[in-house]
């Protein structure tokens, strides 16, 4: 079982991400002394990143030994740190590799040193270290025991301790994504991790499959499925691979549902009565309180983080709008007035903002909102392509969304702030309702 089994280090650094408008500021070490560091304000498009180099790692058993391995190792950990958005990767092929290159001279801010050793019982230990170049001091070490098959799982892990150190929030690395992909004429739910590296079919009905939902635990995870002949709603334990249960099989859709915080409770569209509403369900799918009432189509629930807000959508007043839910007094208002069609909501994680697609000059872009204050909307895409179905990192800092070009769709992120857009994903077929959880 993959394990942090001791620090390199007996004191290690830590850091706390400072907001600014300049790149340069002056912090206090553990020890109180004064040294220079880079922080970045990733809402700023203009800041620049972090400036860090990942060397090729070294096996402690054969040091010197050119291996495939140890690019590899080095790759992986580079794209992860990378997919954060805030830091910038020096190219090897700038410094052959070596991990006793002349940084200063490189103007990199940090570097990443990796060791690794094998054993013949298919295990694999990483000991690895943070170099601040300025300071020419590691500033935290990690070493990880696991087996063979889980040498991304401890790298993510360790990219994640890396951008803590720099940043003070935790990485998104050993995060987990869902989707669901067409092929071959059926739409099958998976999972992957952010670089794409271990993709895992969860569903095989071969059917329609849709809207996968993480629980808030990332352990379960709920989708709708048509291969029944009613669209029924179904949940699975991601810790194992084969016990699937019903959560909701009543007639008419069974559809989207939004998991509070606390994993307790869900608010689900059904249409038992005939008019899709949405419902407020217990964690076993039993219902507890019917929340819209014949007002037009209702889904696409999303909660707030603190249960005290919803935002969905409803085409009560024509067409798809975003509307607001005060759950203590159960009053709707109406949120978004912009945009001939606004829909599938999605709250952050962290703060009070959602973000959402909008229907502008015929073409799907994507916008973030304040649905507490009521302030302008914020346009993050511009390009002619369909951006649909947006939703947060698990810090917050990030937006994943399906961008379609013609009929097929691809997994895309950006930042939060509208840069650094990228494919995430490079798969046949089409991919579309994409979700992430811790």
């Amino acid at each position: 079982m993959l394990k942090i089994t001791r620090s390199i280090l007996t004191s290690c650094y830590s850091y706390t991400f400072i907001l600014a408008t300049l790149c340069m500021l002056i912090t206090q070490t553990a020890e109180g002394a004064n040294t220079g560091r880079v922080y970045l304000d990733i809402t700023a498009p203009e800041t620049r990143k972090i400036g860090m180099a990942v060397p090729w790692f070294s096996d402690k058993n054969n040091p010197g030994r050119d291996q495939s391995i140890d690019r590899e190792f080095a790759d992986t950990l580079a794209k992860a740190l990378k997919f954060h958005g805030i830091i910038s990767i020096l190219p090897t092929k700038q410094y052959g590799g070596s991990q006793s290159a002349d940084w200063k001279g490189h103007s990199v801010d940090y570097v990443v040193l990796g060791q690794y050793s094998k054993a013949a019982t298919n295990s694999l230990k990483f000991e690895l270290r943070l170099l601040d170049v300025a300071s020419n001091e590691i500033l935290m070490g990690k070493t990880f025991s696991g087996s063979l098959d889980q040498k991304d799982q401890m790298l993510f892990k360790y990219c994640d301790h890396v951008i803590k150190t720099l940043t003070g929030t935790d990485g998104i690395a050993d995060s987990k994504i869902a989707f669901a992909s067409t092929n071959n004429n059926t739409k099958e739910i998976y999972t992957t991790d952010i670089l794409g590296k271990k993709i895992r079919q969860v569903t095989r009905h071969k059917n329609l499959t849709v809207s996968p939902r993480f629980k808030p635990d990332g352990n379960f995870l709920t989708y709708t499925s048509y291969h029944t002949g009613n669209q029924n709603l179904y949940i699975t334990d991601l810790r194992q691979s084969k016990t699937t249960r019903v959560l909701s099989r009543r007639k008419g859709l069974n559809l989207g549902p939004a998991w509070s915080a606390d994993g307790k409770r869900m608010i689900l569209t059904l249409s038992t009565s005939g008019n899709p509403d949405l419902f407020l369900l217990d964690s076993k799918g039993n219902i507890i309180e019917q929340l819209t009432k014949k007002a037009g189509i209702n889904v696409s629930p999303t909660w707030s983080p603190d249960g005290k807000h919803v935002v969905f959508v409803s085409d009560r007043s024509g067409k798809p709008q975003l509307y607001y839910l005060n759950m203590k007094n159960r009053k709707v208002n109406r949120l978004t007035f912009e945009g001939a069609e606004n829909a599938e909501p999605n709250w952050s994680p962290t703060e009070n903002r959602i973000v959402y697609s909008s229907l502008r000059n015929g073409v799907y872009q994507i916008f973030t909102l304040n649905p507490l204050s009521r302030d302008i909307p914020i346009q993050l895409t511009t390009d002619l392509s369909h951006h649909e179905s947006p939703v947060w990192s698990p810090d917050g800092n990030q937006i994943l969304f399906a961008k379609r070009d013609g009929k097929r769709h691809q997994l895309y992120a950006i930042m939060k702030n509208g840069s650094y857009q990228r494919a995430v994903l490079t798969l046949p077929g089409s991919q579309t309702y994409p979700q992430w959880s811790r």
